[in-house]
């Protein structure tokens, strides 16, 4: 099988995924989401921290090139 067959797959099993009725509901949807606001919230000076330090990181190895 070629590469377009792969991508055509793929693109048959995401349209599948993403249109079936039996997945996750409303309110699994709106409880991840929870979780995940409640995460960043949490974690949010390490998350800042974090991407403070690879923007730091990529301007000083940008001045080298």
């Amino acid at each position: 099988m070629g590469q377009e067959g792969v991508g055509r797959d793929m693109k048959k099993w995401w349209k599948q995924f993403w249109t079936q009725e039996d997945g996750i509901g409303t309110v699994e949807m709106i409880l991840i989401l929870v979780v995940l606001i409640a995460l960043v919230l949490i974690f949010k000076s390490q998350l800042t921290s974090l991407v403070n330090e690879i923007f730091d990181k990529i301007t000083r190895q940008s001045r080298l090139v």
